[in-house]
């Protein structure tokens, strides 16, 4: 038997507490995961319902002062699909709605392709080449009301992942927001404010000529800017980041495409009611 002050019973000690020690870790983090996974969906459903103003719209609070019966009855008007960004065609794989990371698409090379656009760049390396996309109906119709476009690129310390909405012109935004990033609080992490974010209602995507025009200007915007929202005080990169991820994914790398066929979409709709009603 060893004694209690020998080296062979202190390692061993050691080494029985370390096994313990995973074996806890890791219980907790399997049991933990399915509950992990589920608070992450339901703050993704908390900013999409942000950046489209239903919270607001509805209740006259921010998405995380919502009651789950709340958040459970504005989910109502939001459903997905998911685009081909290239073709701007739905892709009909309704069974992998659930599934779908973005994270996951991004980083694999099968499901993605490289950013290589020079003049918009969210400084990402990849992009998948599906999008799980969202739109805002009223429940029972199929009169689209808003869209709404999951966005990522590079921040000051890291990627923010966020939501951009649109209006039905499918040129004003709703609203902006993010639900992950590494930001400064106080700072690029100024992104989470609400005084902030209400500044992108009505700011224009896009200028006269269809270029992406949306921007986090340095400073305060200037007044009756169309385009601009103020710059994040002490933060210019994030506030160049945010700007640069919008302007790409506006444009024909990220969702021009698939904004040009439901722009179609919606018209055609809205020509035949209008048909109807005569």
């Amino acid at each position: 038997m060893q004694q209690r002050d020998s080296l062979g019973y202190t390692l061993a000690v050691a080494a029985v507490l370390c096994v313990v020690c995973s074996l806890a870790v890791s219980t907790a983090a399997v049991s933990l995961r399915g509950r992990q996974e589920a608070n992450v969906k339901l703050d993704q459903q908390k900013n999409i319902l942000d950046a489209t103003g239903l919270a607001i719209g509805e209740y006259g609070v921010q998405a995380n002062e919502l009651t789950m019966k709340e958040i459970d009855t504005l989910n109502a008007y939001v459903s997905a699909k998911l685009v081909d960004l290239q073709t701007g065609k739905y892709v009909d794989a309704a069974e992998d709605l659930g599934k779908y990371s973005l994270v996951e698409e991004a980083a694999n090379p099968d499901t993605s392709i490289p950013i290589e656009n020079p003049v918009f760049n969210p400084g990402e390396p990849r992009r998948p080449k599906v999008m799980k996309v969202y739109f805002v109906k009223k429940p029972g119709t199929d009169k689209i009301l808003q869209v709404v476009l999951p966005v990522y690129g590079k921040g000051l310390w890291g990627t923010l992942y966020g939501y951009l909405a649109l209006k039905s012109d499918l040129e004003t935004i709703q609203g902006l927001t993010f639900y992950q990033h590494k930001e400064t609080p106080g700072l690029g992490g100024e992104v989470d404010n609400p005084r902030w974010k209400a500044m992108w209602d009505g700011r224009k995507l896009y200028d006269p000529s269809g270029t992406p025009a949306a921007m986090v200007f340095k400073g305060p915007a200037p007044k009756g800017d169309e385009y601009a929202v103020d710059g994040l005080s002490g933060a210019t990169i994030t506030s160049r980041g945010v700007t640069n991820l919008i302007r790409y994914w506006a444009s024909d790398d990220g969702y021009g495409t698939y904004l040009g066929e439901l722009k179609e979409e919606i018209n055609d709709d809205k020509s035949s009611a209008s048909e109807g009603e005569k």
